[in-house]
């Protein structure tokens, strides 16, 4: 999936795929001016809170370095029947953002096909899980305190400017759930300055940053960070101690009185590891993903006129033979190979025109195109997700 928002990362930082991902801080500058504003505005971000009923901690208003109690920014929006929805008062939200004030958005993803595209985007690019959270900052306001993250970051500043601080880490690769707190920040300081509109940052996992508009007067900062979560040598643990259970030895008790056999159980172990890798476990990483959310096809609500994959990641498309298997989301189809060109189309990530793309690749594509979507490994191209599509990855049958 060729998506603008990647080819403009990679350029900015000066990467040519997403192998440098993790492996040290930098920073560029985007040179597509017109591309901050169709990936997300202020504005957009706040029609988001106005039209959702969001709760905490997935939105949250910060001022003065202080997080603002729900109570302050929600009202209970009440029916002719009495039922009772909580929404963001925009009004009080407005005053807010006048005095000066930080609004996070976790998992802009979930609410705005945009975000939602260029995340699924991103998944396939770096083969890894990624979620999107914006932070909208208004005059003078603070930003969070000195913090590291359990993830890699890429920063993309969407509107305005904002003040930032960069230092080393204190830990090497530190975890979400460690043998150390790791709560000391680094004293050497890596970057300090502005980011300003277009410009792009990534942060390793465990460098210690800030972000403020302390001082900066009135003005604006809008910035979506998207989070990477890697892989790592404990998951890999973790997934062969969810196999382990498929081999009796490792569900018998351990009985203190008679003592267990060790030395079983320790060649038990060596062959769970050496039958099941961590390429193994990367690729059923991959392939057994559970599927996301999207729109059911209705035959009832209209035709079948234009779809899209929307798998966590690619496909995999193998030639067998006579048939072709596509494997996805922990099933596997099996095909035969004159169907392979429309399954490439298909399964390419973009937006399919069924209409244009039978003039492509033949008329079974249509065809095809139900049995993935019966299969929920392609959706129905609602308007709404083409929106997400449209300027930023080019239609497949083009």
């Amino acid at each position: 999936m060729d998506h603008r928002l990647i080819s403009a990362v990679e350029t900015a930082l000066g990467w040519s795929g997403a192998e440098e991902l993790g492996k040290g801080f930098v920073r560029g500058s985007m040179d597509d001016p017109s591309l901050v504003s169709r990936l997300l505005t202020p504005n957009r971000l706040l029609d988001i809170a106005m039209r959702r009923s969001l709760n905490r901690p997935q939105f949250r208003c910060f001022q003065k370095g202080e997080e603002v109690h729900p109570a302050v920014y929600y009202t209970d929006s009440v029916s002719p029947r009495g039922q009772s929805i909580p929404m963001v008062d925009m009004r009080s939200l407005g005053r807010r953002l006048r005095e000066g004030a930080t609004l996070i958005l976790d998992q802009a993803n979930v609410f705005d096909p945009t975000m939602e595209v260029a995340c699924r985007a991103l998944q396939w690019w770096c083969r890894e899980r990624v979620q999107v959270n914006a932070y909208l900052t208004t005059n003078d306001a603070a930003g969070f305190p000195l913090h590291w993250d359990d993830h890699d970051v890429v920063i993309v500043q969407l509107a305005g400017k904002k003040e930032w601080e960069v230092r080393s880490t204190s830990r090497e690769v530190p975890l979400y759930r460690d043998s150390d707190p790791n709560n000391t920040p680094s004293d050497e300081i890596i970057w300090s300055g502005l980011l300003n509109t277009g410009d792009v940052m990534h942060i390793p996992r465990g460098h210690w940053h800030q972000a403020t508009r302390t001082g900066s007067g009135s003005g604006k900062s809008l910035h979506v960070t998207f989070g990477i979560t890697k892989r790592t040598g404990a998951s890999w643990l973790a997934w062969l101690a969810d196999w382990c259970r498929e081999h009796e030895i490792f569900r018998h008790d351990l009985d203190r009185r008679q003592g267990s056999d060790g030395e079983a159980l320790t060649e038990a172990a060596k062959t769970l590891v050496a039958e099941r890798s961590p390429a193994d476990f990367l690729t059923a990483y991959e392939q057994h993903m559970a599927l996301p959310r999207h729109v059911p096809f209705l035959d009832i609500l209209g035709p079948l006129d234009a779809v899209v994959c929307t798998t966590h990641f690619p496909p995999l498309v193998q030639e067998n033979g006579e048939t072709v298997e596509v494997v996805a989301a922990g099933k596997k189809l099996t095909f035969t190979t004159n169907a392979l060109p429309a399954l490439r189309l298909l399964l390419s990530g973009r937006p399919v025109p069924l209409g244009g793309a039978a003039a492509v690749v033949g008329m079974e594509v249509k065809e095809l195109a139900e049995v993935l979507v019966e299969e929920e490994l392609c959706a129905v191209l609602t308007p709404e997700l083409f929106l997400g599509y449209t300027g930023l990855v080019t239609n497949a049958a083009s």
